[in-house]
């Protein structure tokens, strides 16, 4: 085994476990219980501060957001790997797909990140959750087996345009704004003044926490997507034990505070509708695979320069905005008629894409 393969897999452990312990220390320093770390449930209370939808419980701008960007961006800075990547052939189908996956996220109630963290609570619900995306994220790697790819005939430009280079500064410069806005605190920002989106830890915390934790996934190439996806795929299992390590530090981070709490009723900011925590995570894992990472993978991306993340980003903050005006999102009560709705047309659509955006020479 050579020296860089040792290192990347420590580089997985070590992203594992502080993620897995970050979100522990998040949760006691104020943020929702379960909830130290979800990139889908912040994300909607970015979209919730920006106004964009009018859930009074649901807005605040989340640091973390800001920090996944900035810390991807600055180390890739730091070590030269900033390349500004142009948007693919397929911009709107990547755009819907990624809406559906925080559609899904929505009506399960967090994203793949945050169903490891209430395994490590003793969630039983985000156990239905993980089959579900294990189901996914094998549709979406037999997709990706048949030839599957969201790609033009040119690969995507590389830093060769001004283009290119402002598209891809995009996002680290969307991020530094969220830094601003919570700063600042303009009237046109709203912040919940009850509910999840009033619980939080303080400011300075989560950034330098979430900071670390994009740099270490742009370091480490850590995506719970990728991970299960490598495991059908390539046989490979290190970023999928990644992923056991963050279930692992979370459990034991919630026996030494005392929140560790198995059954499947009662649980924070959870509902225990089986067929549709199951069926939201389908729709993450099938989407994830196919847009290339899961919601935090994306935002690591975004702040590497990739493009393609940017507007992934936008669709996770469209949905967000679009769950809670439409009555789609789950609440700790269940799943909604329309948020059923949703997801299986979320479903069906990924599994459309996935059938006709595939190469010529795989599907003759």
């Amino acid at each position: 085994m050579s020296a860089n393969v040792k290192t990347d897999r420590t580089w997985l452990i070590v992203t594992g476990v502080v993620i897995g312990a970050a979100a522990i220390v998040l949760m006691t320093l104020g943020n929702p219980a379960n909830m130290g770390v979800c990139v889908a449930c912040f994300i909607r209370d970015v979209a919730g501060a920006l106004g964009l939808d009018g859930a009074a419980t649901v807005q605040y701008i989340r640091p973390e957001i800001a920090g996944f960007i900035l810390g991807a961006f600055l180390l890739a800075l730091a070590r030269r790997e900033w390349t500004p990547v142009q948007v693919s052939g397929s911009p709107l189908i990547r755009f819907t797909i990624a809406f559906f996956i925080m559609i899904g996220c929505l009506v399960f109630l967090g994203c793949p990140l945050r169903m490891a963290l209430r395994i490590g609570a003793g969630d039983f619900n985000a156990i239905v959750g993980l089959a579900g995306f294990f189901a996914g994220t094998g549709a979406g790697a037999f997709a990706l087996k048949k030839g599957f790819s969201l790609e033009s005939a040119e690969k995507p430009d590389t830093g060769r345009s001004a283009a290119a280079g402002l598209n891809a500064i995009l996002m680290p410069a969307f991020a530094v704004l969220l830094l601003v806005f919570l700063a600042v605190k303009p009237a046109f920002i709203k912040f919940s003044v009850e509910g999840p989106g009033s619980m939080h830890a303080p400011v300075a915390a989560a950034l330098v926490t979430a900071v670390i934790i994009g740099a270490l996934c742009f370091q480490s190439n850590f995506c719970i997507a990728g991970g299960f996806r490598d495991l059908f795929l390539l046989k490979k299992g290190w970023s999928f034990a990644s992923y056991i390590v963050v279930i692992v530090a979370a459990f034991a981070g919630s026996l030494i505070v005392g929140k560790f709490k198995p059954g499947f009723a009662g649980q924070p900011i959870a509902h225990t509708q089986a067929l549709w925590n199951f069926l939201g995570m389908v729709l993450v894992g099938f989407g994830s695979v196919l847009v290339g990472g899961c919601p935090l993978r994306q935002l690591i991306k975004a702040g590497q320069g990739d493009a393609n993340a940017g507007i992934c980003v936008l669709a996770f903050i469209a949905a967000g905005a679009t769950a809670h005006n439409f009555g789609i999102a789950a609440s700790p009560a269940g799943v909604p008629f329309n948020g059923r709705i949703a997801v299986i047309a979320g479903i069906a659509l990924t599994a459309v894409f996935a059938s006709l955006c595939r190469t010529k020479s795989a599907a003759a």
